[in-house]
């Protein structure tokens, strides 16, 4: 990671911590955007969940700020961590309680609740999935970024993030008949 980035974030983070509001909405503006990609990602269609973990997370930043350290990642890949973490408690409290046929106080027809299921086992199944097949997975089809794009960014081969990719999409598959048979 670069210094200049390390040093930029560092300075945000003592303003922030000094309650400087201008701080927070720099840190803000950089992140919202690509946080709430991320997130809706990772819920895949889930928008009630998605919308939820987003402010969520926003919250437990602000809560844990005294903890985001600049010199460990970018504070983007703090934040998607604490989404993560509440992604995945969020599927197992919606799995742990018996299955509604009601989105909002609306009955649901048979394909918008089939939709909705189908939405939770692909969430479920990204949840389940390593960090780096979900990354290379979220670059791929998220971002929509070429197998070459992904290689340059990361320094790889494109046969090396093809085979990645193979691996990750069969992980996805196993993971999500998991969801689906659990």
């Amino acid at each position: 990671m670069g210094g200049d980035h390390v040093g930029h974030e560092l300075r945000l983070r003592a303003a922030v911590l000094t309650g400087d509001e201008r701080a927070w909405r720099a840190l803000y503006d950089d992140t919202a955007p690509g946080l709430r990609a991320y997130v809706h990602w990772r819920c895949a269609g889930l928008h009630d969940l998605a919308d939820e973990v987003v402010q969520e997370t926003w919250l437990t930043a602000v809560r844990r700020m005294r903890e985001f350290d600049p010199a460990q990642g970018r504070f983007a890949t703090w934040l998607r961590g604490i989404a993560a973490n509440l992604i995945r408690n969020g599927l197992r409290r919606r799995q742990a309680r018996p299955v509604r046929r009601l989105i909002g106080d609306r009955p649901t027809t048979d394909s918008a609740a089939e939709s909705h299921e189908r939405s939770e086992r692909i969430a479920g199944a990204l949840s389940e999935l390593p960090p780096r097949y979900e990354q290379v997975l979220r670059a791929k089809y998220l971002d929509g970024l070429s197998v070459q794009a992904i290689a340059g960014q990361w320094g790889e081969t494109p046969k090396a993030v093809e085979s990645l990719l193979t691996r990750a999409r069969q992980a996805f598959r196993e993971a999500y008949q998991g969801v689906a048979d659990g």
